[in-house]
């Protein structure tokens, strides 16, 4: 049985020069970081107006996130793995 979610694969050229799929996994890589760090910034801020600024950075960064994931998901770069009991 498959337990795995998945595209077909877009290939990419393989060697040293970068290809998208190392800049997109990259830009993901950050965006997680960012939204992680975002998600403390907010339960830490000093006020409520340094929480809406944050707020809005933080929706802003994770829906960026999400956009470059299914990308990468629907060129078959990423593959969700199903967890069964």
């Amino acid at each position: 049985m498959n337990n795995q979610i998945k595209n077909p694969k877009v290939e990419v050229p393989a060697g040293m020069s970068l290809n998208d799929k190392d800049y997109l996994n990259s830009l993901l890589g950050t965006l997680k970081q960012l939204v992680k760090d975002y998600a403390v910034s907010l339960t830490e801020a000093s006020n409520e107006n340094l929480y809406q600024e944050y707020k809005v950075m933080f929706d802003q960064y994770a829906s960026l996130q999400r956009e470059v994931y299914e990308i990468m998901f629907r060129k078959g770069w990423y593959t969700l793995d199903i967890l069964r009991n």
